[in-house]
Order: structure tokens, then sequence, then C-alpha cells
């Protein structure tokens, strides 16, 4: 049994934005270009991808990375890395998603600190820059506790709500006040990913549409640490423009 591994759920399609991880970028899938960051950000851990469908395991097997097929009809991406882990057999799972082609090492091996010093699942954050994107409902924010690394809460929302100015925020304002991004980037301890699916679906989790919620609904906590290293999440065709445009 590893301590400590990778896995990367893959999903081939989304709705947003259809195929996006077999989406050609510089002659190369999306997902090739997360799966060789990872492997040269963070060589120590062994690497998985839990993938669902035959076109993205052929995608990454014959680039050399290794696959689990797993079923096509779970409702989220820890579900899929639960079904994973029963083969992999990892006591510490670390979730990075398909299409976060930027993710660092030093944002992996915080989520592996944080898991070691006891938490049963773990997150990252960062703080938003400007008021565009504090209000953008597909940028989740999280609110943390003071005296401890721990999220409070997630919401497409922009939390906290300045109520002094109505809501009506400027860049500055968010960068001089406890306004962070929630980063699509998790640890978890075997344990609660393996019960994961069994805990009842949250009442905020459904009106969100956060899985991770459902986590904090069931009286779990969720460690978070803080990141500045730069992200590009690729939720849209945008988004794989802005990734190339940085490639360059």
């Amino acid at each position: 049994m590893s301590q400590t591994a990778i896995i990367v759920p893959c999903r081939l399609e989304s709705t947003r934005f259809p195929r996006k991880l077999l989406h050609q970028i510089k002659g190369r899938p999306l997902l090739l270009w997360v799966a060789e960051r990872i492997a040269r950000e963070a060589p120590e851990f062994p690497l998985w991808f839990a993938v669902d469908h035959e076109l993205l395991r052929t995608c990454v097997t014959d680039a050399g990375f290794r696959a689990i097929m797993t079923s096509g009809t779970h409702q989220s991406g820890t579900d899929r890395l639960a079904e994973a882990n029963r083969t992999v057999r990892a006591d510490h799972l670390i979730n990075v998603q398909a299409d976060e082609p930027l993710v660092t090492g030093a944002q992996i091996r915080a989520l592996t600190s944080l898991l070691a010093g006891g938490a049963p699942m773990a997150t990252l954050a960062t703080p938003f820059r400007r008021a565009e994107d504090f209000a953008n409902p597909n940028q989740v924010k999280v609110v943390l506790a003071q005296a401890a690394r721990r999220a409070l809460f997630f919401s497409r929302s922009p939390i906290p709500f300045a109520r002094d100015r109505g809501g009506v925020v400027d860049d500055a304002w968010v960068a001089a006040n406890p306004c962070y991004k929630h980063l699509g980037l998790y640890g978890y301890r075997a344990d609660l990913l393996a019960k994961f699916a069994q805990l009842p679906l949250g009442r905020l989790e459904q009106i969100e549409k956060l899985e991770q919620l459902r986590v904090l609904e069931n009286g779990y906590e969720i460690a978070c640490d803080l990141t500045e290293d730069l992200t590009i999440g690729v939720d849209t065709p945008e988004d794989a423009k802005k990734f190339e445009a940085w490639l360059e």
C-alpha cells in the first residue's frame, strides 16, 4: 500500500466545454498538459488517472501514464476517486483536477502536509485580486476560520458580503479583505473518501452544486491552506485560450 498517491478523475463529457480534456492546445490534448505537469512538479508521488471512457484511457496510457477505468455514472469526481482507490489502495489521496494545467508541486505538498497533520480532508485557496472574479459564480469562494487553517463555508456567492457598501466592491476592497477563491485541489484520508458516497447529500450542496459542502454538512472538517501560485482552471473555450496565451 502506498502512503500517498495522486489520482486525477477524468470525465469525457463536460456541459460548458464538450470533451474539453481532449481539446487540442498546441497539438496536444489538455489532459496531457495536465499529466506532464503533475509528473514534472511532483515526481515523488504515484500518479493515476481515473477515467470514464476509452478515449481518455488511450490518451494517457499511450503517453506512458497509468489509467483505471471507472463507472460512467458517478455524480462527482470524488465518487470516481473513491472507486479508483479500491485499486490503488493509498492511505492518503491527492485529487488534482484534470483541467488544472498549472498545478504546482508546492500545492500538492501543501495538501499532503495538511493530511499528515490529521485533517480528514484538505484543500487550497488563493486571494482574489479582482472584483469581477469575486462576483463570478463560476469562481467558488471560501471563508476561513481565523485561528486555524479550516474552511467554514464554500459558496458561489460573493462572501464575505460587504454590507456597508451594499455589496458593491472594487478591486481595492477585494484585495484588502479576506476574499478567497477556492481551488479545485483536494486531499483525502482514505477512510473519509470511502465514506463519501454513503454520506447523505447536503441541502446546501444541492443548492450550490458544490460537493465539498456534503463533507461540512455531515460534520467533518476541511483543512485549507493558502497559495499564491498562479492557476488557470480550464472550464470554457475562453479559458483554454488563456492557457495557450500563457504558454506563449
